[in-house]
């Protein structure tokens, strides 16, 4: 028991070594709270950011869902085709071919010139 109280006894420039080591120890405690609470910060902003980047993500994606469901949207896509001339498949093609004008029939009815049969 005396090695015990000579050991704590035992003084530094006038401090005594149980001291010097306890004010060590609670530095040493300050300072990894400082560092803990420095790394929490970083982190919670970190945290932060990623969670804006989301929010703008999620935005992006809303507008080009919205942006592909006005580009396939059935009549938008018929029209299209329409100006395309494109038909649906299983179906021919539509053509429009132009309108020709009939020749005036006359009242009288021509009949065709007989066929002779020494001619073929």
């Amino acid at each position: 028991m005396s090695a015990l109280k000579r050991l704590f006894d035992w003084k530094v420039r006038g401090i005594r070594w149980v001291e010097i080591f306890g004010i060590l120890c609670v530095a040493a405690m300050l300072l990894s709270v400082y560092l803990t609470k420095a790394a929490a910060a970083r982190q919670s902003n970190r945290i932060a950011e990623l969670e804006r980047e989301i929010d703008q993500s999620s935005m992006r994606v809303r507008m080009l869902r919205a942006e592909v469901a006005r580009l396939e949207s059935p009549a938008r896509l018929e029209a299209l085709s329409l100006q395309a001339g494109l038909a649906p498949i299983g179906q021919p093609p539509v053509v429009e071919a132009p309108v020709a004008e009939e020749p005036p029939v006359d009242d009288e009815a021509v009949e065709p010139a007989p066929v002779e049969e020494g001619a073929q």
